[in-house]
């Protein structure tokens, strides 16, 4: 799969590790934040629309389809790699940032927001986990082979088989419920590929082994003190994030706009790459700068 449409890539030290960075455009930067088992190449789609305008920085977070890998010592649970996040936009000496979040990145953004916020200007949340709902009940079984010793190891063994590999990404405990449309054989094969790494399954492993729906619960308490502006951009079919949680964070956020976009799944990136980047186009657009904003993580972390 070409990922060439998603600028230039580069490698951002991070404490316990590295993450590969891509950039493109210039502007006010957009930062891209995916989920579990797919990388930045689910934005392929999005930047190329943006790019003209903005600066878009997506990444291959350490999420289990990730080649450039976090060493042994980091803190890969939901709070870890959210401090991943917050250090790559810090050692880009980002401002005034739009931050979106994906699947399990829209988790990790919900994170961030509540926990980072000081360099954020403005959030949009796609389908993904939230509350009580984290993990989905159709994907909590990863979380419980996590914890047997080397299943990981036989799956990836079965995985190297490109005609098993593209059946399970197919299925439903894959991608099938994730985009309305087949995925292509190149684009299961780009996302489920670097878990044949070693070291990229002992990275989505430990994060797995933390899942705590408890990290959702605390964050969305804090959601009413969330002063940016944030979009809940929703799939109308999805199959695990229901259009009721939209509506949940439009009622919790402070300062929300809901837009529901039809004919598309969790996978915005892949089912309507043209609508979702105008709706990030149009909520910036409507959304100027605003110093107050911004709040330092303090004041929302308790600490």
């Amino acid at each position: 799969m070409d990922v060439s449409e998603l600028g230039t890539p580069r490698t951002v030290e991070v404490d316990g590790g590295a993450v590969r960075v891509y950039e493109r455009g210039s502007g006010k930067p957009i930062v891209f934040v995916h989920g579990l088992f797919t990388n930045a190449g689910v934005w392929r789609k999005v930047v190329p629309a943006l790019a003209d305008d903005y600066r878009c920085i997506s990444a291959d977070w350490p999420f289990g389809s990730h080649d450039v890998t976090m060493g042994a010592d980091a803190d890969l649970s939901a709070k870890g790699l959210a401090a991943i996040v917050a250090e790559v936009i810090e050692r880009l000496d980002l401002h005034d940032v739009t931050i979106v979040g994906n699947d399990g990145g829209g988790m990790l953004t919900q994170l961030v927001i509540t926990r980072h916020p000081d360099r954020i200007s403005r959030v949009v949340l796609t389908p993904c986990d939230a509350y009580e709902n984290y993990p989905p009940r159709m994907f909590a079984y990863l979380c419980w082979l996590a914890r047997v010793p080397a299943t990981f190891e036989v799956l990836a063994v079965m995985m190297r088989a490109p005609a098993l590999r593209r059946l399970l990404g197919r299925s439903p405990i894959g991608y099938g419920w994730l985009t309305r449309r087949r995925m292509a054989d190149e684009v299961v094969d780009h996302y489920f590929t670097p878990v044949l790494s070693r070291t990229t399954r002992r990275d989505v492993v430990k994060f797995l082994r933390t899942v705590d729906k408890q990290d959702t619960l605390d964050a969305a308490e804090k959601f009413s003190d969330v002063l940016q502006p944030v979009l809940v951009a929703w799939a109308s079919d999805d199959k695990f994030f229901p259009v009721q949680h939209a509506e949940r964070f439009a009622d919790d956020f402070p300062d929300s706009r809901l837009e529901i976009i039809d004919n598309s799944r969790t996978l915005l990136g892949e089912d309507q790459p043209e609508k979702l980047a105008s709706a990030i186009r149009r909520f910036v657009q409507a959304t100027p700068s605003d110093a107050s904003h911004v709040q330092p993580a303090a004041t929302l972390d308790g600490s």
